[in-house]
């Protein structure tokens, strides 16, 4: 499946839609689908921009109203997250996911969803110490602090997406912090010397995001936010313990960081561990002549598996002769033979997930204390009972998502929509 990867949109719809295209007539070739990292502004009117936190000068409407309104319409399958300059409104509106416009799908503050059986999650915001712990306590109308707290990543996220099975795709606006090790960062700093005092210090990027980075291990990690092109490759040593990876994935910067990048070495130490264990070797005959039988090695350690590997790529924001988009090839499981347009499903493992972890979903600033590591999966399991039992007879066999979520419906008909599918209060309302 070829996949088109966007870095910051920042309301320029029709030149990245123009850019595939273009693309498309060069190479001879169809993209399938678009993922498109933060900063995607989905303003509908002039409201939704009064809720977007950035400088008065920047505030412009951009092109995502004309294709809410069916003035134009997106020509390939669309999913986004939200980054740290959007129409706040708007997304919390659809906190699960939902429909933005036809054929654009938001993944929520934390989601995952299928394309042809790939399985793409993702994290919307940006990483802030002081409000990583709380609950959402942003009502509308938004004073200027709660404008810009919204899109700040919560726990609750974290750990509803470190209970997933490894993902093949994720998405997310932050860099995971320490990926710049894992890639050329000379090449990096050369580019942006400016990012030198961070990473020095340790506040490039989030530390969450590394903790599910080690956690999940996707194939593919994509990201924007720091308006530059960076590609790097994580090789991940053996997994963590659960317990482990719970702790790793809600980690937070004890130096009480108040920016919105962090950093925090992640993987060295992994890809270390993964080059150590190299398994035990068959020993080798003493005659060099006698006939070894198969039985003689029953108590040898097979070798272990390769290490999984994730393939880290940013993108910066759509700009002329900057490099905010690039064409993927990733197999799908279920991809159509005869190259029909893609199908959105829902994740039935994050369905169970979402369902679970419902009554931890704090409207308040404070936020009550989450599970451990075994209540949490052994909550999910149940919940995951009652969905393969409910909402997937409702869906149909394809779990698709437009079986239950409609644009026509609105952003709070569709959530509505979601939680009754999933049994769940709709707190999102509130």
């Amino acid at each position: 499946m070829k996949v088109a990867v966007e870095g910051c949109c920042h309301g320029e719809l029709d030149a990245i839609y123009g850019h595939i295209q273009k693309l498309e007539a060069q190479n001879n070739y169809k993209v399938d689908l678009l993922l498109i990292c933060g900063d995607f502004e989905a303003i509908r009117d002039n409201r939704d921009l009064q809720t977007m936190a950035v400088p008065q000068k920047y505030k412009q409407m951009g092109d995502f109203h004309k294709y809410h309104k069916g003035e134009a319409t997106a020509p390939v399958l669309t999913i986004v997250i939200g980054g740290n300059h959007e129409a706040s409104n708007h997304l919390w509106e659809l906190y699960h996911g939902g429909w933005l416009a036809p054929n654009i799908y938001f993944l929520g503050h934390a989601g995952c969803v299928q394309v042809n059986g790939l399985r793409i999650a993702g994290a919307s915001g940006i990483f802030k110490q002081h409000d990583y712990h709380r609950g959402h306590f942003e009502k509308e109308p938004y004073d200027n602090s709660a404008m810009r707290s919204i899109y700040h990543i919560r726990e609750f996220n974290v750990r509803r997406l470190s209970l997933l099975s490894p993902p093949d795709v994720f998405l997310s606006h932050d860099w995971p912090s320490g990926i710049e090790q894992h890639g050329d960062v000379r090449d990096l700093l050369r580019r942006k010397p400016f990012f030198r005092n961070d990473i020095q210090s340790g506040q490039l990027g989030s530390p969450p995001l590394a903790g599910l980075l080690q956690t999940l291990q996707p194939a593919w990690w994509f990201a924007a936010h720091l308006h530059t092109r960076f590609e790097a490759r994580v090789r991940h040593g053996p997994p963590p313990e659960p317990e482990a990876a719970a702790a790793v994935a809600a980690v937070h910067n004890p130096d009480e960081i108040v920016i919105g990048d962090e950093d925090e070495d992640e993987g060295t130490d992994a890809a270390a561990d993964a080059g150590a264990d190299k398994g035990a070797a068959a020993p080798a005959p003493q005659n060099p002549d006698e006939i070894a039988l198969d039985d003689e090695f029953d108590d040898v350690a097979p070798p272990p598996p390769p290490a999984r590997e994730t393939r880290f790529l940013a993108l910066d924001k759509c700009l002329p002769r900057r490099q905010f988009l690039e064409i993927v090839d990733i197999p799908a499981p279920n991809e159509p033979p005869d190259g029909g347009a893609p199908a959105l499903a829902y994740d039935t493992e994050w369905l169970a997930i979402t369902r679970a972890f419902q009554p931890y979903l704090s409207r308040r600033r404070e936020q009550a204390a989450y599970p451990d590591e075994p209540a949490a999966r052994s909550a999910v399991a149940s919940a995951h009972e009652w969905v393969t039992a409910h909402a997937l007879p409702a869906l149909g066999p394809d779990a698709r998502v437009d079986a239950c979520q409609r644009f026509a419906d609105g952003a709070r008909g569709q959530t509505a929509a979601f939680a009754a599918l999933l049994g769940i209060e709709n707190v999102v309302a509130r």
